[in-house]
């Protein structure tokens, strides 16, 4: 499994749209995205801490085919939203150990 994180300094005044504007784009593009598992939006439960946005994908092959998709494309068009353009840091991941209880 591959994973991606996506941490994003969103700005207090921001966060309801911001929330409201990336979930709507996850619904909207995300669903049948080939290799990709699951994906999630992470809510700070202290201030001063990033969202983080959360891909796991089969492996880094299907990621990288999201990112050159019509999807991906899609999923990053609107950059005029409220907190879309949040300082942002991507951390890539293989998965090692994946224990389900």
């Amino acid at each position: 499994m591959y994973v991606v994180h996506n941490r994003l300094d969103v700005k207090p005044e921001e966060a309801a749209d911001f929330e409201r504007t990336f979930a709507t784009s996850m619904r909207a593009t995300l669903a049948g995205v080939p290799g990709l598992r699951r994906s999630l939006l992470m809510r700070p439960t202290q201030p001063g801490v990033p969202y983080v946005s959360t891909m796991e994908f089969d492996d880094q092959e299907s990621f990288r085919a999201w990112m050159r998709s019509d999807s991906f494309k899609a999923a990053h068009a609107d950059t005029g939203a409220t907190g879309m353009q949040a300082p942002s840091g991507i951390e890539l991941f293989d998965v090692l150990e994946d224990v389900v209880s």
